[in-house]
């Protein structure tokens, strides 16, 4: 292979790598994520937003977005929910048109 191809199928596939849960539809609606990572044990919190669009489309893009940080990071999509997309509606924590969950990326 060409040294040229191969820089250019290599920037391909790097910005294929950009996308984030914004770009993609969940329950036909986008939304706005975002992750932080609590920098002890693996742990972060994610939040998608806005609920009122869809909450199990807004779950689905917090676990779209946890997964994708776990792979990058840590190189498995597993994950171990604090408080996670399963939990009964009631229960999770929403404020603000936004749903925030929290989990650890295992080892």
């Amino acid at each position: 292979m060409r040294p040229v191809y191969a820089v250019l199928m290599i920037a391909g596939l790097l910005a294929a790598c950009g996308s984030g849960a914004e770009d993609i539809a969940f329950d036909g609606q986008f939304y706005r994520t975002g992750i932080s990572d609590l920098d002890e044990r693996h742990k972060f919190q994610v939040t998608a937003s806005p609920v009122s669009a869809s909450l199990e489309g807004a779950r689905e893009a917090a676990r779209y977005e946890a997964t994708v940080f776990c792979v990058n990071e840590y190189g498995s999509s597993a994950i171990e929910w604090v408080v996670g997309p399963d939990d009964a509606d009631e229960v999770l924590p929403i404020s603000n048109d936004t749903l925030t969950l929290e989990g650890a990326c295992p080892q």
